[in-house]
Protein backbone atom coordinates (compact mmCIF):
# COMPACT_ATOMS: atom_id res chain seq x y z
CA UNK A 1 0.00 0.00 0.00
CA UNK A 2 1.38 3.63 -1.08
CA UNK A 3 2.30 6.11 1.75
CA UNK A 4 -0.42 8.54 0.64
CA UNK A 5 -3.22 5.53 0.89
CA UNK A 6 -3.26 4.67 4.69
CA UNK A 7 -3.79 6.85 6.88
CA UNK A 8 -1.64 9.02 8.79
CA UNK A 9 -1.34 8.05 12.37
CA UNK A 10 -1.17 10.75 14.65
CA UNK A 11 -0.61 9.95 18.10
CA UNK A 12 -2.39 12.21 21.00
CA UNK A 13 0.15 12.07 24.41
CA UNK A 14 -0.83 12.03 28.12
CA UNK A 15 0.21 15.69 27.90
CA UNK A 16 -2.43 16.35 24.84
CA UNK A 17 0.27 16.79 22.74
CA UNK A 18 0.22 15.35 18.91
CA UNK A 19 2.70 13.63 17.16
CA UNK A 20 2.82 12.52 13.45
CA UNK A 21 4.76 9.23 13.31
CA UNK A 22 5.51 10.02 9.51
CA UNK A 23 7.67 12.79 10.10
CA UNK A 24 8.45 12.81 13.82
CA UNK A 25 7.28 15.88 14.96
CA UNK A 26 4.66 17.67 16.94
CA UNK A 27 1.73 18.99 14.58
CA UNK A 28 -1.21 21.22 15.49
CA UNK A 29 -4.59 21.29 14.70
CA UNK A 30 -4.30 23.40 12.00
CA UNK A 31 -1.39 21.18 10.44
CA UNK A 32 -3.88 18.20 10.58
CA UNK A 33 -6.74 20.54 9.08
CA UNK A 34 -4.15 21.41 6.03
CA UNK A 35 -3.12 17.46 6.02
CA UNK A 36 -6.96 16.84 5.17
CA UNK A 37 -7.06 19.70 2.82
CA UNK A 38 -4.69 18.04 0.77
CA UNK A 39 -6.07 14.93 0.55
CA UNK A 40 -4.65 12.97 3.07
CA UNK A 41 -6.59 10.77 5.48
CA UNK A 42 -5.76 11.09 9.57
CA UNK A 43 -5.73 8.83 12.19
CA UNK A 44 -5.62 10.48 15.55
CA UNK A 45 -5.11 7.77 18.37
CA UNK A 46 -4.51 7.68 21.95
CA UNK A 47 -1.25 6.86 22.82
CA UNK A 48 -1.66 5.29 26.65
CA UNK A 49 -4.99 3.52 25.82
CA UNK A 50 -4.50 2.75 21.65
CA UNK A 51 -8.98 4.54 21.65
CA UNK A 52 -9.38 6.26 18.29
CA UNK A 53 -9.65 9.77 19.02
CA UNK A 54 -10.32 11.16 15.11
CA UNK A 55 -13.77 11.82 14.86
CA UNK A 56 -13.27 14.05 18.10
CA UNK A 57 -10.47 16.12 16.66
CA UNK A 58 -12.32 16.75 13.31
CA UNK A 59 -15.26 17.91 15.32
CA UNK A 60 -12.68 20.20 17.52
CA UNK A 61 -11.17 21.31 13.89
CA UNK A 62 -14.84 22.32 12.58
CA UNK A 63 -15.38 24.36 15.82
CA UNK A 64 -12.80 26.58 15.81
CA UNK A 65 -12.64 27.44 12.26
CA UNK A 66 -16.74 28.34 12.82
CA UNK A 67 -15.69 30.58 16.43
CA UNK A 68 -12.92 32.42 13.92
CA UNK A 69 -16.26 33.54 11.84
CA UNK A 70 -15.60 31.24 9.23
CA UNK A 71 -18.92 29.46 8.00
CA UNK A 72 -18.08 25.73 7.62
CA UNK A 73 -21.72 24.65 8.09
CA UNK A 74 -24.87 26.53 7.76
CA UNK A 75 -26.65 27.13 10.90
CA UNK A 76 -30.38 24.84 9.75
CA UNK A 77 -27.23 22.10 9.17
CA UNK A 78 -26.26 22.39 12.13
CA UNK A 79 -29.15 22.07 14.00
CA UNK A 80 -30.18 19.10 11.73
CA UNK A 81 -27.40 17.58 12.76
CA UNK A 82 -28.12 18.38 16.91
CA UNK A 83 -31.60 16.26 15.87
CA UNK A 84 -30.30 13.79 14.23
CA UNK A 85 -28.59 13.18 17.50
CA UNK A 86 -31.46 12.71 19.67
CA UNK A 87 -33.04 10.49 17.72
CA UNK A 88 -32.53 7.08 19.08
CA UNK A 89 -30.22 5.39 17.03
CA UNK A 90 -28.16 8.49 15.39
CA UNK A 91 -31.69 8.76 12.73
CA UNK A 92 -30.68 8.66 9.15
CA UNK A 93 -28.59 11.62 9.08
CA UNK A 94 -25.16 10.25 9.63
CA UNK A 95 -25.54 8.39 6.48
CA UNK A 96 -27.27 10.68 4.33
CA UNK A 97 -24.38 13.32 4.65
CA UNK A 98 -21.80 10.63 4.09
CA UNK A 99 -24.00 9.43 0.29
CA UNK A 100 -23.88 13.00 -0.69
CA UNK A 101 -20.28 14.17 0.51
CA UNK A 102 -19.71 10.52 -1.95
CA UNK A 103 -21.66 11.92 -4.82
CA UNK A 104 -20.07 14.96 -4.86
CA UNK A 105 -16.64 13.71 -4.90
CA UNK A 106 -17.93 11.47 -7.96
CA UNK A 107 -19.20 14.37 -9.56
CA UNK A 108 -16.08 16.27 -9.32
CA UNK A 109 -14.05 13.51 -10.35
CA UNK A 110 -16.33 13.19 -13.86
CA UNK A 111 -16.48 16.77 -14.52
CA UNK A 112 -12.79 17.08 -14.17
CA UNK A 113 -12.45 13.97 -16.56
CA UNK A 114 -15.44 15.39 -19.00
CA UNK A 115 -13.53 19.09 -19.05
CA UNK A 116 -9.80 17.20 -19.88
CA UNK A 117 -11.67 15.04 -22.55
CA UNK A 118 -13.13 18.54 -23.98
CA UNK A 119 -9.46 20.19 -24.17
CA UNK A 120 -9.28 21.40 -27.68
CA UNK A 121 -5.27 21.43 -27.19
CA UNK A 122 -5.31 17.28 -26.26
CA UNK A 123 -6.68 16.27 -29.69
CA UNK A 124 -3.47 17.78 -31.70
CA UNK A 125 -0.98 15.79 -32.61
CA UNK A 126 2.33 15.86 -30.59
CA UNK A 127 0.69 17.51 -27.54
CA UNK A 128 2.04 14.51 -25.41
CA UNK A 129 5.10 16.11 -26.34
CA UNK A 130 4.99 19.41 -26.30
CA UNK A 131 3.22 19.26 -22.90
CA UNK A 132 6.12 16.83 -21.61
CA UNK A 133 8.73 19.21 -23.31
CA UNK A 134 6.96 22.02 -21.50
CA UNK A 135 7.25 20.07 -18.13
CA UNK A 136 11.11 19.93 -18.76
CA UNK A 137 11.72 23.14 -19.51
CA UNK A 138 9.71 24.53 -16.60
CA UNK A 139 11.65 22.12 -14.23
CA UNK A 140 15.07 23.33 -16.09
CA UNK A 141 14.47 27.16 -15.45
CA UNK A 142 12.87 26.70 -12.10
CA UNK A 143 15.57 24.36 -10.75
CA UNK A 144 13.15 21.28 -10.23
CA UNK A 145 10.96 23.51 -7.80
CA UNK A 146 7.60 23.55 -9.47
CA UNK A 147 5.23 20.71 -9.97
CA UNK A 148 4.62 19.05 -13.11
CA UNK A 149 1.70 20.98 -15.84
CA UNK A 150 -0.96 18.69 -16.15
CA UNK A 151 -2.84 20.57 -19.15
CA UNK A 152 -6.21 21.65 -17.36
CA UNK A 153 -6.23 18.51 -14.49
CA UNK A 154 -6.56 19.07 -10.82
CA UNK A 155 -3.51 20.66 -10.05
CA UNK A 156 0.36 19.94 -10.00
CA UNK A 157 1.40 16.63 -9.55
CA UNK A 158 4.41 16.33 -6.95
CA UNK A 159 7.77 15.93 -8.48
CA UNK A 160 9.81 13.02 -6.46
CA UNK A 161 12.62 14.80 -8.08
CA UNK A 162 13.64 11.36 -9.88
CA UNK A 163 13.18 12.05 -13.46
CA UNK A 164 13.16 8.85 -16.13
CA UNK A 165 15.29 8.36 -18.81
CA UNK A 166 12.93 10.62 -21.60
CA UNK A 167 12.28 12.87 -19.19
CA UNK A 168 16.16 13.43 -18.73
CA UNK A 169 16.63 13.16 -22.75
CA UNK A 170 13.80 15.98 -22.46
CA UNK A 171 15.72 17.73 -20.26
CA UNK A 172 19.06 17.74 -21.64
CA UNK A 173 17.97 18.52 -25.41
CA UNK A 174 16.15 22.02 -23.57
CA UNK A 175 19.28 22.77 -21.61
CA UNK A 176 21.52 21.75 -24.74
CA UNK A 177 18.92 24.41 -26.96
CA UNK A 178 19.04 27.10 -24.55
CA UNK A 179 22.77 27.12 -24.02
CA UNK A 180 22.96 27.90 -28.10
CA UNK A 181 20.35 30.28 -27.62
CA UNK A 182 22.66 32.29 -25.40
CA UNK A 183 25.50 32.04 -27.02
CA UNK A 184 23.71 33.53 -30.14
CA UNK A 185 22.23 36.11 -27.59
CA UNK A 186 25.61 37.09 -26.82
CA UNK A 187 27.62 36.83 -29.98
CA UNK A 188 24.46 39.52 -30.83
CA UNK A 189 25.82 41.80 -28.41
Amino acid sequence: MAEQDKPLLIKRYASRRLYNTETSDYVTLEDIAGFIRDGREVQIVDLKTGDDLTRQYLLQIIAEHESRGENVLPVNVLNDLVRSYMVPGGGVMPQFLQASFDMLRDSQSKMMENMNAMNPMASIPGFEAMKAQQEAFLKAMTGGLSGSWTGGSSGPEPDNGAADDGEQEDLDAIKRQLSELQDKLSKIK
